[in-house]
Formats: C-alpha cells, structure tokens, sequence
C-alpha cells in the first residue's frame, strides 16, 4: 500500500472517494498498454474458436474467478455463444460465486483435476485470471492446459509471475499497490473486468457475431430485445419495423437470417448462404446478394476464409 493513503480510513469521505475514484480510472489507463497483446490474443483465439468443438474456459478464484464467470456468462444472450461451449474452472466450485472459499485458492490438485476432466484439446481457449498471478489452483489448471495443446491466457498484475510465464498469451495489468492494502476487488479487478470484456468481445467480432456494431447473434429474449432485434433487422435489410418483425418471426428469430430476408432473400438461399459464408453476415451480404440462389464455395471452418464470397449485393443494399 502507498503511504500516501495510510490515513485514508481518517479522511473525509469525499476526499476518500475521490481518491478511490482516481484508482479507478489508473486501474483503466493500465489496461492501454496491452491493447495490442490483447488484439494479437484475440485473433488466435479466435481462429481457434472457428472449429465447432472450440470451448472458452474460464479459471480463477475469489474476485478474479468471479470477473471471469462474469465475463463468461454474458457472452449467451449478447452473442449467442452456446452454454455447451464455455466451461468454469473457479477455485471451490461454483458455490464461491456467492460466498468466499479463501483456502480453495491454495488448491493446486484442484486446479488440475479441473483441467484434465474438462479434456482440453486444440480447440479450446483457457483464459486464467489472478492479480497475484501465483494462484496455485489458478497457475495448475493453465499449466495443465498448456500440456493438452489448448491455447493458454494469462491476465495477472504482477511482472514476472508465475502464471503469465506458464500461458502463450500473458496480459499484464500493472495497477500498482491498492488503496485498501490487499483489496483486489478494487484497480486489479476493475482493470480484469476491462481486460476480459476488450478480448471477449474482440473474439466474438472476429467471428461475425457483430455486424457494424450490432448485436447480430443476440438472443431477443424478452421484450427489450425482441424491440432491439426487429430495429436490428430494419437497419440491416432497409426496411420498416413491420417487414422487420415480420421476417424475424419466419427466421425463427434468428437476426442474421431475417436480415437477409428484409433483403429479398428466400429463407433457404438465406440459411445455405449464411452456411457457406462461416455464418458471418458481412460476408453472406457481400457474396448472395444479387445472386440468391447461387450456393458459394463454403468458408474453411478453421481459417475463416471467403475464398467462395464473391458475389456483390445490388446497390444500395446492406449498406
């Protein structure tokens, strides 16, 4: 702990907010500096994650372990990522998402037992988050990932630590010593937070989940987003909110689908090109679009290619 926030429990409760807000917006401003590592992390994930198998898995304890639940749990309703394709490894189960289990942490066993029952592969992306970077169960389950091939993330605070020396991918989020000495749920947290939302989201835009910035895989779950999804799909297709509403409902609502129908599309042109296009809408657009019935050549699942995306839309579509 700095010393200048020694006295901090003495000062007046402004001036201790104040210099906790501060904190706060250093424990963003450290996240700057591993924007590119992040980007150059998301691509890999990402090209790792475009086979079907691919699985997100998440692994921290206590407040670290929370954030990246967090993290995990919002990627199904903002881009559709499938429950069967992300798995949890927090240090004392699941439970210690509402209570504190402090010793789980130092269970290094646990850690590994994690790893190897979830039979990491290839495919998979383990992120590991601690602001130590020393956690035991945390620092096993990453290694242990690392031997079943699986590409590893670290996100750690601390330069050199352990965890960020056993994973591919290190982000180190250097927010200094805290305000309240030992309280990581304060800059080392708020800047975990940051950092997992910056790579999460990156991955889910380098697989077509977004489409000039719209949530084109949410899931229009209740009304609030049933509304966001059918103005969605009137700015995509131009056209008005009934057509919109209208072809959401024949898409099954599905977002990428209808859009292609307010286009003029049929549905089975819409799915087999949506298919052969990797499921990217910028692609689909780009390649069915004057030729609807035409089947492109199918994206290589791994690469992400377009090579068979040729064809253009009419003008004035999709634009």
């Amino acid at each position: 702990m700095s010393q200048r926030f020694a006295d901090l429990d003495a000062w007046p409760t402004s001036d201790a907010v104040m210099a906790m807000f501060e904190g706060q917006l250093a424990a963003a401003a450290a996240v700057n500096s591993q924007v590119e590592a992040l980007a150059q992390t998301a691509d890999e994930a990402a090209d790792r994650l475009r086979e079907s198998s691919g699985r997100i898995v998440y692994v921290g304890a206590g407040t670290s372990g929370r954030l990246a639940v967090l993290d995990g749990v919002e990627l199904g309703p903002t881009f559709d990522w499938s429950p069967e394709r992300l798995l949890y490894g927090l240090a004392g189960g699941m439970d210690a998402l509402t209570r504190s289990v402090e010793n789980a942490e130092d269970d290094a066993d646990s850690g590994r037992a994690f790893a190897a029952s979830a039979r990491l592969n290839r495919s998979d992306v383990v992120i590991g988050v601690s602001a130590s970077g020393s956690t035991p169960f945390t620092l096993a389950a990453v290694r242990e990932a690392s031997s079943a091939d699986a590409l590893t993330i670290a996100i750690a605070s601390n330069a050199g630590a352990p965890l960020l020396l056993a994973a591919e991918h290190p982000i180190l989020l250097d927010t200094g010593p805290e305000l309240v000495s030992g309280s990581t749920r304060m800059k080392a947290g708020t800047a975990q937070k940051v950092a997992l939302n910056l790579l999460s989201t990156a991955v889910m835009l380098k697989l077509g989940r977004v489409y000039k910035g719209l949530m084109v895989d949410m899931r229009p779950s209740n009304q609030k987003l049933r509304s966001r999804a059918i103005s969605t799909v009137a700015e995509i297709g131009g056209v008005d909110a009934a057509a919109a509403r209208a072809a959401l409902e024949q898409a099954g609502d599905d977002i990428k689908v209808a859009s292609l129908l307010a286009m003029g599309m049929d549905i089975e042109s819409a799915n087999r090109c949506l298919a052969a296009c990797g499921d990217n809408l910028r692609v689909a657009i780009d390649s069915c679009g004057d030729s609807p019935h035409a089947l492109p050549a199918p994206v290589e699942p791994s690469s992400g290619r377009r090579d068979g995306c040729t064809t253009r839309l009419p003008p004035g579509r999709g634009s």
